[in-house]
């Protein structure tokens, strides 16, 4: 049966690699009976708007780009009553959505086939705030302004490096906030280095939560936290505990929650899904269980 699929291409994302292979991967669309139709961005917000506006028009909405690019088209969908599927060809530079899910990346002929051979799957989404949402990750605290503070043109050229290079230079930065969280299980205060809550073993493509920890579509979130270190070891003792999975050290906290609001003494930026998400000293995030489906 003949589907209409909606491609948004992030040209910016990937250094352009979009381009590599992208005839022969349309023409494996083609042949799969999927009827492509092209839509570029051009600027933050333009894949929202394309997918609200046209996403009804189509059997499947897909993008090509990196975790922002998901997330807006994310957003762009969930603005409508019945969203199409969602098919993703990761074209970034972390790539944590697709590192979690497995997918081929900065290979379009390998994400055009599993478009086609891969099945719909829920897939929770992340509200952040009032009206704004998140496919994996919203976070504040040390490394998280990597991604939007590394300038564009680091990133077309070193690639992942660019990244490793800006959070060298953020280090001496590192400073903890004192948080109020409020979450399905309680409350917990303190001062704290990290914060995040995902929907995604990758995190910033430095932690690894095992696969058993993170279910994509079970209606809850994971709420990391990484309370300050009173001593050196105490932080080598973090550091030991993430790299090893063994998630043993009682300043690095894991928790499942379907929301979270965190109170602060005055505004901390946040990161969400890699993009500036503001300074706030007061945001709620939430899951919601399942609105969307992801082809994989």
């Amino acid at each position: 049966m003949e589907k209409k699929l909606m491609l948004i291409i992030n040209p910016a994302a990937g250094r352009g690699a979009y381009k590599v292979n992208l005839p022969e991967a349309l023409q494996l669309l083609d042949q799969g009976g999927c009827r492509t139709t092209l839509f570029f961005t051009s600027g933050r917000g333009d894949a929202t708007e394309l997918a609200a506006a046209h996403g009804m028009e189509y059997d499947i909405v897909a993008c090509i780009g990196g975790d922002g690019t998901l997330s807006e088209v994310l957003a762009g969908l969930m603005r409508l009553d019945n969203p199409p599927p969602i098919g993703y060809f990761p074209m970034g530079t972390t790539n944590d959505v697709a590192t979690t899910l497995d997918l081929p990346k900065n290979d379009t002929i390998g994400a055009a086939r599993r478009i086609l051979s891969g099945m719909p799957h829920p897939f929770d989404v992340g509200g952040f705030g009032e009206n704004d949402y998140f496919a994996y990750i919203a976070a504040f605290g040390m490394f998280t302004e990597v991604s939007y503070a590394t300038p564009q043109q680091q990133k077309k050229a070193l690639g992942h490096l660019a990244y490793v290079l800006q959070g060298m230079a953020q280090l001496p930065k590192i400073e903890a906030v004192q948080a109020r969280v409020e979450y399905d299980g309680g409350v917990v205060e303190g001062r704290f280095l990290y914060g995040s809550m995902s929907n995604s073993t990758s995190v910033a493509g430095i932690l690894r939560l095992k696969e058993e920890m993170v279910s994509l579509g079970d209606g809850q979130s994971e709420l990391v936290l990484v309370r300050e270190p009173q001593t050196i070891d105490g932080f080598g003792a973090i550091l030991t505990s993430a790299l090893t999975q063994s998630f043993d050290c009682p300043d690095l906290l894991i928790l499942h929650t379907t929301r979270a609001t965190f109170t602060f003494e005055k505004p901390v930026p946040w990161t969400r899904d890699g993009e500036d998400g503001g300074a706030h000293s007061s945001l709620s995030l939430c899951n919601y269980p399942a609105p969307v489906e992801l082809i994989f």
